[in-house]
């Protein structure tokens, strides 16, 4: 088993490729770009899918760390909730156009909220 620190910035470093997958998408389609026009496709479809794995392996092996393997808090019901909320934000934004601007204002929020529930654990 590895410390926490560790599991720690994996994880870290799974969100940060997380948001700079999603917000390449995202951007690009607010500019007006197409899943035919996006040349670094395939470059981010491997970011996001590898920033998922490594949040989820950071995520859990810091719930392991702390003793929380059997019966979960209110806190991270929701943080995993969120897991699945971004990807389908970046989804959302880049899949459809006319959404892309309220993503990149919505993703830096959720975010946020992860982090909140993250250190101050209220549910």
């Amino acid at each position: 088993m590895f410390s926490m620190t560790l599991y720690k910035v994996v994880h870290l470093f799974g969100v940060v490729m997380l948001f700079t997958a999603l917000g390449g998408t995202v951007l690009h389609a607010l500019n007006g770009g197409t899943k035919q026009s996006n040349a670094g496709r395939a470059l981010v479809g491997s970011l996001h899918g590898i920033a998922l794995l490594l949040i989820l392996i950071g995520g859990f092996g810091m719930l392991a760390r702390m003793g929380l393997i059997n019966g979960w808090p209110g806190w991270v019901h929701a943080k995993l909730g969120i897991w699945v909320m971004l990807p389908l934000l970046g989804w959302l934004g880049a899949r459809k156009p006319e959404y892309s601007r309220l993503t990149m204002i919505l993703m830096p929020i959720v975010g946020g909220i992860a982090a909140w529930l993250a250190i101050y654990k209220p549910l």
